[in-house]
């Protein structure tokens, strides 16, 4: 399907966690359906960290489907023919909302200049555009991975904004582990002699060496250890022996060099720094004076929480973390762990389970 491509610019300076405020914030988003007369049918889907607005249309760069085509349209499981859809870019990101990319107030690209954000500044502009489209209750929002942070962040800090809160394969805070493996990437893209400290826009050389390592490392820990054995094992690659040396011998080699080669020709390095810094420091409980419950003290919303049983980046574990705190602040909240072997890509694929659940929490 075709969604409308739309840009809004927020009409008041956007405040931030660090301090001070971004003037002339500007949020690309795509829709998709049409916004009934009461205004009430809107669900906001939320994107993960190397997503974007093209949630259910042919991405502009890479001429591939949306991020998430299968379950997005009419009569899918969020159904554009009863739901008004909206996606849209993060603050930070690179596909026509304001980031490190964009032009600052001296007409020159913020570079590093740009402030280190947080994931509830990224809520923080995606309720400007609500509120921009007079949209002052969503039916829903939904998100997987980063964009899961969003929904549970605009649902302990704007509490009145969604009536539904759909949460796959997330968490409420990050581990040292993602941290960690965060880190690893950032250094790489700061370690690319083409970085040089992020002031490489307008050159012919980009920091393209360092952001397919960052994205090959990434991608490691979208996968399983069982969907990679399944599908690579040990495999070489278009040859009958090692060659000893070190070029791509194995698939799997390949298949991560590939993943990262694509990776460069659509995303920016320094967006990547500052998305990862924010979901780096986004610890909701932490937000709240230190008890996760809190965060959810008063609500109205109704929450479903998705996880898969062999996502090792936000295991189980950290979903059953968010389920006894709505518990405990006595909101209503359901909770299912799926199987699949794909890791916490599972959400982006095919899984008929993922789906009656996504239409029945959004419909029923």
């Amino acid at each position: 399907m075709t969604g409308n491509s739309r840009i809004c610019r927020l009409s008041q300076p956007l405040p931030l966690d660090g301090g001070g405020a971004l003037e002339g914030v500007e949020i690309a988003y795509q829709t998709y359906g049409e916004l009934d007369g009461a205004r009430a049918n809107a669900i906001l889907v939320c994107h993960a960290l190397t997503g974007d607005q093209y949630l259910a249309d042919t991405h502009p760069v890479t001429g591939k489907p949306g991020w998430w085509e299968r379950m997005v349209g009419p009569g899918k499981p969020i159904d554009t023919s009863r739901h008004f859809v909206i996606c849209a870019n993060v603050i930070g990101s690179c596909m026509g909302s304001t980031g490190p990319a964009s032009i600052a107030p001296d007409g020159a690209p913020y570079a590093m200049r740009f402030p280190v954000i947080t994931i509830r500044d990224m809520v923080r502009g995606l309720v400007g555009l609500l509120d921009a489209l007079r949209i002052e209750r969503l039916h829903a929002v939904v998100g997987g991975s980063m964009g899961g942070m969003q929904a549970l962040s605009l649902a302990a800090n704007w509490p009145e904004r969604a009536g539904r809160v759909l949460v796959i394969a997330s968490t409420s805070r990050h581990s040292a582990q993602n941290i960690a493996f965060h880190e690893l990437g950032r250094q790489a893209i700061m370690a690319d002699p083409n970085w040089r400290r992020g002031e490489y826009y307008g050159s012919d050389a980009q920091p393209v060496a360092g952001l397919a390592v960052a994205r090959m490392a990434a991608h490691v820990t979208y996968l399983s250890e069982e969907g990679l054995t399944a599908k690579f094992g040990r495999n070489l690659q278009d040859r009958p022996e090692k060659s000893f040396g070190f070029d791509a011998d194995f698939q799997v080699e390949s298949y991560l060099r590939y993943q990262g080669s694509g990776f460069t020709k659509r995303f920016d390095a320094n967006s990547y720094l500052y998305i990862t810094r924010a979901m780096d420091y986004f610890d909701l409980a932490e937000e709240h004076g230190g008890r996760l419950a809190d965060a959810f003290a008063g609500t109205a919303a109704r929450f479903c929480l998705v996880s898969f049983d062999s996502d090792w980046l936000y295991p189980t574990s950290e979903s059953r973390h968010v389920v006894h705190a709505l518990n405990a602040a006595g909101a209503p909240v359901s909770f299912v762990e799926l199987s699949a072997p794909h890791g916490h890509d599972s959400f982006l694929l095919e899984h008929e389970t993922l789906d009656r659940v996504v239409r029945g929490f959004l419909d029923g």
